[in-house]
């Protein structure tokens, strides 16, 4: 789904998510219809002792003025609460991409991750603490707003109950939320990042699975979508970690295919084929008639190519323009650029002169050897 920017803070843009847009509407519903407003209104009542207006609150369109006012206070509490994430990164030193709100909350997107215990534990527990921070100065509201602000005092009353609510279901230690993350940076005292990365991802997923259950018995199918995420993205980051590992201090001059083999660009598909049968390499390098190097052509690209038309194609109709890289950029960065590219190759330069070319094969050859031999075996 599409995401828009609708502000920046901090030179951070703030972004909202379709699913925001669509959902926004049915929470105010969900808020301002039903038993919703006296449910709250007697939580409020019980922890402040102040009374409310029912049938005031009840009355008319009151209950969608409500409904409204609550879910975009809910959302602006999330943006502080991602603020705060942001605001002790941007102490470290970490730039932060982007603030993106959606159905499930907030993001903050941090362009690098702390491997540092004690850098994660802070920057993970900054937004719990604005959210309890939050939530008192909305508890303080409800005390001082006068009893004619019916409305006000009960949307700051409802959103002093869920940021606290929020912050002790965000603080579980289902990782890739921040109690999760709490929990890595705690087991990274005394452990690798990469264990302790491994061991947080397996608690999230027990999590997550604990969410589904839930969610299907309850017919909660925001829990569903919730359980979904953390699995998905504990699974994921996991994975990140591992190759993080696998890649460090490797740069592409290491793992990059030397003296590639070429194909001219006016050569048919079926020519292709049997060039890369008889040099036994999977990518090859596509030169102008001039010898000049104009893109880069793959046997995924060739097995695309209808076999009826592999006679009469040619090599220009099915390569593809790839990025260009240095020999020593770092290995696993160029990997996160070409994946977030959609890409699978690139050209690999060294002070302007084509030397290489770089493959998800490189990577994988590269990574297989670490694996087999460790991650201290240079390259």
């Amino acid at each position: 789904m599409r995401s828009y920017t609708v502000t920046e803070i901090w030179d951070i843009p703030i972004r909202i998510n379709t699913s925001l847009i669509v959902f926004l509407p049915i929470l105010a519903w969900l808020i301002g219809s039903g038993q919703q407003i006296p449910l709250y209104a007697g939580f409020i009542e019980g922890l402040t002792g102040v009374g409310f207006d029912l049938p005031r609150l009840r009355a008319g369109v009151t209950p969608w003025l409500i409904g409204v006012l609550a879910a975009v206070g809910l959302f602006v509490s999330v943006t502080l609460h991602e603020l705060g994430h942001s605001w002790a990164a941007l102490r470290y030193g970490i730039e932060i991409e982007s603030i993106t709100l959606w159905i499930l909350g907030g993001i903050a997107s941090l362009k690098t991750l702390p491997k540092e215990w004690n850098r994660e534990f802070w920057i993970a527990i900054a937004g719990p603490a604005v959210s309890v921070l939050v939530a008192a100065v909305c508890y303080v509201g409800v005390l001082v707003v006068p009893p004619s602000l019916q409305v006000v005092r009960f949307v700051v009353g409802w959103l002093a109950i869920t940021n606290v609510s929020l912050t002790v279901f965000n603080l579980l230690p289902a990782f890739p939320m921040d109690g999760g993350r709490v929990l890595r940076a705690l087991l990274a005292r005394s452990r690798p990042y990469g264990t302790a990365t491994r061991l947080a991802a397996r608690v999230g997923v027990v999590f997550a699975f604990l969410f589904a259950v839930v969610g299907v018995l309850t017919f909660q199918l925001l829990l569903l979508l919730l359980a979904l995420f953390i699995y998905g993205a504990a699974t994921t980051e996991s994975r990140t970690v591992l190759l993080d590992e696998l890649l460090e201090g490797i740069t592409v001059g290491d793992v990059m295919t030397r003296d590639p083999r070429s194909v001219p660009a006016d050569s048919t598909i079926d020519e292709l084929g049997e060039q890369m049968l008889r040099d036994r390499q999977t990518v090859h390098l596509v030169t102008g008639l001039g010898g000049e190097v104009v893109g880069v052509v793959t046997l995924e690209d060739l097995r695309k190519a209808r076999r009826a038309d592999r006679a009469t194609m040619r090599v220009t109709d099915i390569m593809e323009e790839v990025p260009r890289v240095e020999t020593n950029d770092d290995a696993f960065d160029t990997l996160a650029l070409l994946n977030q590219a959609g890409r699978s190759e690139a050209l690999v330069y060294k002070n302007g002169t084509l030397v290489g070319v770089l493959s998800q094969a490189d990577f994988a050859r590269a990574m297989t050897i670490r694996r087999g031999f460790g991650s201290s075996v240079a390259m």
